[in-house]
């Protein structure tokens, strides 16, 4: 085999590989596992936000 017929195979093996992580992602049922990671990163945000909260609780009720 020539290089260009090698060339040409990995070119249609590299597509239907891209093609089929394309599907993968897409797929109804993914949903639900990239949803929960897409929101992975706002979770330390509202821990955050409570921890807070009670950090001025606590100096409230310490003030009094």
């Amino acid at each position: 085999m020539d290089q260009g017929i090698v060339g040409s195979i990995f070119t249609v093996v590299v597509f239907v590989a891209f093609v089929g992580a394309c599907w993968w992602a897409f797929t109804g049922r993914n949903k639900s596992k990239f949803d929960e990671a897409a929101n992975i990163i706002f979770e330390d945000e509202v821990q955050h936000k409570n921890t807070q909260m009670n950090e001025q609780i606590n100096k409230k009720d310490q003030e009094s």
